[in-house]
């Protein structure tokens, strides 16, 4: 149907590809962490959102400029690379928050709003996501289908579906479990700090990639 073969293989290839661990998951692990389960289905929405950008631009063929054009790789990529070094050393500036009686209150967390955006924009501002969808999804597209767009947009939809499942998934069980292990406040600023760490890491990898 609409000239997609071996579905069931697209479905499982997706979930063990959205369950790989990377700076989406790390995002979601540490604001919900931090905040509970609302900031990490916001940072999940947020990457969700994302996603559909470049499911939606790789349909209409403006993704293909990515894997043609140095100058548009380029370009994206490092301001992809210098947004999420920003969110990580955002992450390690974060400071202990005492339970003193006459320590300064903390500050206050994170806008939903504010979370969504970072969210959306470490996924929409990676070109290699890009590229990922534009190398993955046509495999699973027959060569003589008679709307090929249309069928990019359906396996997208479904790999965005599943990845929202793990996502939101993903950021419910870190709520609980910080809940539940009562995470102490200087397990949280570690958390903060080791994935601000690995953000550096991933935003210079980012930096360096080629579009091969």
């Amino acid at each position: 149907m609409f000239g997609i073969h071996d579905l069931g293989l697209f479905i499982v290839s997706g979930l063990l590809l959205n369950i790989m661990p990377g700076p989406d998951s790390l995002l979601i692990m540490a604001r919900s962490a931090a905040q509970g389960w609302r900031a990490g289905v916001a940072a999940a929405l947020g990457i969700g959102t994302g996603t559909m950008v470049h499911v939606l631009a790789a349909a209409v063929g403006l993704s293909a400029l990515l894997a043609t054009s140095a100058t548009a790789f380029t370009v994206v990529k490092w301001v992809g690379a210098a947004y999420i070094v920003w969110c990580g050393i955002g992450m390690l500036r974060a400071r202990l928050r005492s339970e003193a009686v006459d320590a300064p209150p903390p500050p206050p967390p994170l806008p939903l709003r504010r979370i969504y955006a970072q969210g959306f924009l470490t996924n929409v501002l990676n070109p290699k996501v890009a590229l990922f969808f534009l190398a993955f999804v046509p495999q699973f597209i027959d060569a003589d289908a008679t709307n090929k767009p249309l069928a990019f947009v359906i396996l997208g939809c479904i790999f965005n579906f599943n990845g929202m499942l793990w996502c939101n998934g993903l950021a419910l069980f870190t709520a609980f479990a910080s809940a539940r292990l009562k995470v102490k406040p200087l397990v949280a600023l570690w958390l903060n700090r080791v994935t601000g760490s690995l953000f550096l890491v991933l935003g210079a990898r980012l930096a360096l990639a080629d579009r091969h």
